[in-house]
């Protein structure tokens, strides 16, 4: 069954409802997307066709698809039309969980591509965080994070070295890795900052130089207080948004 006969079926479905027609057909279409007879950057039929096909007026069609802009499930491209947008990952900005763990519990497939997994020793920025005495051995873990085939961070990571068997021990997740090893962390100090990606982040994030980009710097600590994680990672602006919870 095609996209416009799909559409037309559920709005036969929808025929009691007292919803303006644009809201209906707003709705058919997000239900496209969610079940994914819409993917990701899959073109709409143009919006004079969608409405001769729907026996609807353009404006209604219009007026639907504006909705779903707003909302960002769809974006417009000047002179190509209208197509299915990456939706935004909403991660909870209080909740310590891994990168992988969020992205699995939005039904998306996590993996990574690695710049570097090495050991070392501590710089001076890392002793003074992780609480460590000049040279002692830490384990580097430098990767993009993609959800799907999209890269949605860079992430620089450093753990202490007692913290973990070895260095080739985190493969998907560092911190499943950490967990098996009895060291997860179960608190967390995060700073969230605003920046515009360098030309090497962009190249990383398939993205532009100077588009808008997210910081997250991030210090973990064990149960017993050690710190044990000293990690930046640099987000892409148009995929992510942090929220937090606040009560009086």
């Amino acid at each position: 069954m095609n996209l416009v006969a799909q559409i037309l079926s559920r709005l036969h479905e929808n025929e009691g409802s007292h919803q303006p027609l644009y809201m209906q057909l707003q709705r058919s279409l997000r239900e496209a997307i969610e079940v994914r007879e819409l993917r990701v950057a899959d073109a709409l039929p143009p919006e004079r066709k969608l409405a001769d096909a729907l026996g609807l007026s353009r404006l209604t069609v219009r007026k639907a698809i504006d909705g779903l802009v707003d909302e960002g499930l769809l974006e417009r491209r000047a002179g190509s039309g209208n197509f299915v947008r990456q939706p935004r990952i909403e991660k909870n900005f209080a909740k310590l969980s891994s990168f992988s763990e969020d992205m699995r519990a939005r039904g998306r497939t996590p993996r990574s591509e690695w710049l570097n997994r090495s050991v070392g020793t501590v710089t001076p920025e890392e002793s003074i965080r992780l609480r460590l005495s000049p040279g002692e051995p830490v384990y580097r873990f430098h990767r993009v994070r993609y959800a799907d085939d999209t890269p949605m961070c860079v992430e620089y990571a450093t753990v202490v070295a007692s913290c973990l068997p070895s260095v080739e021990v985190v493969e998907a997740s560092m911190y499943e890795a950490l967990q098996q090893a009895g060291n997860r962390p179960v608190r967390a100090l995060q700073r969230l900052s605003a920046l515009l990606l360098s030309a090497e982040q962009a190249r990383l994030l398939l993205a532009n130089e100077r588009d808008a980009g997210l910081a997250v710097e991030r210090l973990a600590f064990l149960r017993d207080g050690r710190a044990v994680e000293f990690c930046r990672s640099y987000f892409r602006g148009d995929a992510y948004d942090f929220v937090s919870e606040f009560s009086a």
